[in-house]
């Protein structure tokens, strides 16, 4: 009886402790490494001021976010495209369909290294350079220099982005070395004199050089304007529509004069 008893006790209290974890609030947020910044800015706010929530966030991109939404391991996935169709009908056999929420804009900008001369390309040299068609950045007004060219992975939101806007859903040659993030990018560009790359607007820095893109700068009004060619909003998903602490998180993200106010800070352009 005794021992019964014990398990008893030791059942009830596994039961509170996990109730006490749920009350508390923990949220998973998973996804794109180009939303990441801006996921990761607004739930340290949200933290500080609702220190009863713990929010974890990881990246791994659009696609990953999106299958980890499905399967329902994350409560919201990052994403910088928008969900495809044959994911939602894979969310609905799952039982929850895909929520999306708008929450910042972004243009993907063209970057070199700082040491080559070109400043502009259009977007049919960077079609063809992607192609493969264009091998020698003298070819497009540069240095006597092979283009060593970088892309983002397939399962990368910013690729796909990318494959629809640039390459007009023509394939990257196969030569281009893939990388699996934005600050991947960077890093292997800023280290290659030779190399072209791309990456969301708020991984510029003072490593890699970005280039106008149809003479046109990418920037927050360019952005906003519509002008720069290659820009794109980005999202947060929900499996269904948000309860709890999702939506509450979710209500902040996207408020003017809450979270939309940091997402300048993480370097992207804000809704409003």
């Amino acid at each position: 009886m005794k021992k019964a008893g014990f398990i008893v006790l030791v059942l009830v209290l596994a039961f509170f402790a996990a109730a006490n974890s749920v009350w508390a609030g923990n949220l998973v947020i998973k996804g794109s490494t180009t939303v990441l910044p801006i996921a990761q800015k607004v739930a340290e706010v949200y933290m500080k001021q609702h220190p009863d929530v713990k929010i974890s966030i990881s990246g791994g991109g659009s696609g990953n976010g999106i299958k980890a939404l499905i399967d329902g391991s994350t409560d919201i996935a990052d994403s910088s495209r928008f969900i495809k169709p044959k994911e939602v009908k894979l969310a609905v056999e799952k039982g929850a369909y895909p929520v999306p929420f708008a929450v910042a804009y972004d243009c993907i900008v063209p970057v070199v290294h700082p040491s080559n001369s070109v400043v502009n390309l259009t977007m049919a040299q960077l079609k063809a350079i992607y192609k493969g068609e264009v091998k020698n950045w003298k070819e497009v007004g540069g240095p006597d220099r092979p283009i060593v060219v970088i892309s983002r992975d397939t399962s990368s939101g910013t690729y796909e982005v990318w494959y629809k806007k640039v390459m007009k859903e023509e394939r990257v040659f196969p030569g281009a070395l893939l990388q699996a993030s934005n600050g991947a990018i960077v890093q292997a560009v800023s280290k290659n004199k030779n190399a072209i790359g791309y990456i969301g607007f708020g991984y510029m820095d003072k490593s890699v050089k970005a280039l106008m893109v149809d003479r046109i700068t990418g920037s927050e009004e360019t952005t906003l304007n519509g002008t720069y060619p290659i820009s794109r909003p980005l999202y947060m998903f929900t499996r269904g529509w948000p309860k709890g602490d999702t939506l509450k998180f979710i209500n902040f993200v996207v408020h003017p004069k809450k979270g939309q106010e940091y997402v300048s800070d993480a370097g992207y352009v804000p809704l409003y």
